[in-house]
């Protein structure tokens, strides 16, 4: 077996783990929102989410943080260098501890002063927001010094440990529903506690597994000076863009409401948690693949790499493409099974967001080439005047009094500028064959993407009043979607590649079979 087939059977067996542990997460988590919410009360539920997102806004920091100790750790990986692994692991692990005590300190001053004069809270539940605020900082912090420990396991690709650990945290909040019901403290401060034990029970146990399983993963007190300075360059850049990417999400949101109300920031609300169920499958896809295009580059394998990023943009986009189209073509009864009550624009919101997303197909595995090379500046510089321009443009728009939808396909244009800066990037960088990828991988997916529209729109569904009617034109519309991506979507390769794949696990389990009679 090839080194190039060896990468795309654990590509497959990981993105299989990933997936079981999402469907749980998914389930587990349905079932504890619900009963958090009715436990807590409407009030106090409101309170944990917006004093919870109030401390979340300093993901900017951390997100940029993830991203440079995940690219340098996997780089290092690949190449093989344990001792150098050490130091970047060290090196990461003082850079958290140090980002902590910054963030503890702009927190507690810039965003309680926040939180007391500029938030609207019921004044006798002030001091239990207190707790959540000082609770929600605490666990911020322990889930930032886990980041190079989850770093090291994905580099690893030790997607079962993964899987097993994320699967322990939610069945950790699930004993948290129930210890919140029979608890008779306060039980909005009683829910923060608890859900900060299982920050610290996750985190002892992601570093109690690395020590044992990763020879780097063993703290050192000690900073590499030359290191440091070149993870800081990375993070300042990567800092920058995703500065400017909240600024486009949260402030899009925030314009919104200006113009349009609270209504229609309850439509967009729903059609993200959609978007995010749809595309987690894609995110848990690019999980699996993300180290080796890193580890590719690394060792050299610029071909492998080139040939890994292709075809992970052309199968992110068919796997959401699939699940895309039956949520499109049932939508109204999805939202009526769904919700009692659907805010005005959602459908269209949600349609408009997961188009949005199949641009997102293409930017993830490009964005890792980049970020693998390690030179971000340019591309940084024009995703912020992208992404500047893009909040302006809406802001204009809902000024002169377009329908809010205007916001998501403006959304949708920027987004294919980010992905020609991308490219761009790449073709510089790296001499990523950009012919290429536009011809075996954007063109036969926009055709596929035609095919399939043409078919929901043409399909005679026009009220889905059944669940049987619901899972018969889901069933006849993926299968129509297979199809399509098989004899289009594909190469002659890569159909006899999959073909021969489904064959071998046949057979497999044909002689398993045989051998237990």
């Amino acid at each position: 077996m090839t080194t190039q087939q060896e990468n795309t059977k654990r590509i497959a067996k990981n993105t299989l783990m990933l997936y079981a542990r999402m469907l749980f997460m998914m389930a587990v988590s349905l079932f504890t929102s619900r009963i958090t919410l009715a436990t807590l009360g409407i009030t106090d539920y409101g309170i944990c989410n917006v004093v919870g997102g109030l401390v979340s806004m300093f993901s900017i920091i951390s997100g940029s943080l993830s991203v440079s100790i995940s690219r340098f750790i996997t780089m290092e990986v690949g190449k093989g260098n344990e001792k150098k692994l050490n130091t970047i692991f060290s090196t990461s692990v003082s850079i958290q501890l140090f980002m902590s005590i910054v963030i503890c300190i702009l927190a507690e001053f810039v965003g309680l002063w926040f939180l007391n004069n500029k938030m609207v809270l019921p004044s006798d539940r002030l001091y239990a927001a207190h707790w959540v605020f000082h609770l929600s900082i605490l666990t911020f912090i322990i889930d930032l010094i886990s980041v190079p420990y989850n770093a090291v396991i994905i580099a690893h690709e030790k997607m079962s440990a993964f899987a097993y650990m994320s699967i322990l945290d939610v069945i950790l909040k699930l004993i948290i529903v129930y210890m919140l019901y029979i608890s008779p403290f306060d039980k909005l401060i009683a829910f923060s506690a608890l859900m900060t034990c299982v920050a610290i029970v996750m985190r002892i146990v992601y570093g109690t597994y690395c020590k044992r399983h990763f020879s780097e993963a063993h703290y050192r007190p000690h900073l590499d000076r030359g290191q440091l300075r070149e993870m800081f360059g990375f993070i300042g850049w990567t800092f920058w863009g995703n500065g400017v990417v909240v600024l486009k999400d949260q402030g899009t949101n925030m314009i919104l409401n200006i113009f349009c109300g609270p209504a229609v920031n309850a439509a967009r609300g729903v059609a993200m948690q959609v978007n995010s169920a749809v595309y987690g499958f894609v995110q848990n896809f690019m999980t699996a693949v993300n180290p080796q295009i890193t580890k590719s580059y690394s060792t050299g394998a610029v071909t492998d790499m080139h040939t890994l990023m292709v075809r992970s943009a052309k199968f992110s986009f068919f796997i959401l493409l699939t699940l895309l189209m039956p949520v499109c073509a049932n939508l109204d009864y999805i939202l009526g099974l769904w919700l009692v009550e659907v805010p005005e624009h959602t459908a269209n919101f949600i349609i408009l967001v997961l188009i949005y997303s199949l641009f997102d197909c293409y930017v993830n595995p490009l964005i890792t080439g980049v970020l693998a090379e390690g030179r971000i500046k340019s591309y940084e510089i024009a995703l912020t005047f992208i992404y500047i321009e893009n909040f302006i443009a809406s802001y204009v728009f809902l000024k002169l009094g377009y329908q809010p939808e205007w916001v998501f396909l403006l959304n949708i244009l920027f987004k294919f500028l980010v992905v020609i800066a991308l490219l761009w990037s790449a073709k510089r960088q790296f001499s990523f064959p950009v012919k290429t990828f536009i011809y075996k991988c954007a063109l036969r997916n926009f055709i596929v993407f035609l095919l399939c529209s043409c078919f929901i729109i043409l399909l005679p569904i026009s009220h889905v009043q059944s669940f049987v009617m619901f899972v018969s034109t889901t069933l006849i519309i993926v299968l129509f979607c297979i199809l399509c991506i098989s004899v289009i979507g594909m190469t002659k390769n890569e159909r006899i590649y999959i073909v021969n794949i489904i064959k071998t696990k046949l057979h497999i389990r044909h002689l398993k079979y045989d051998s237990n009679k």
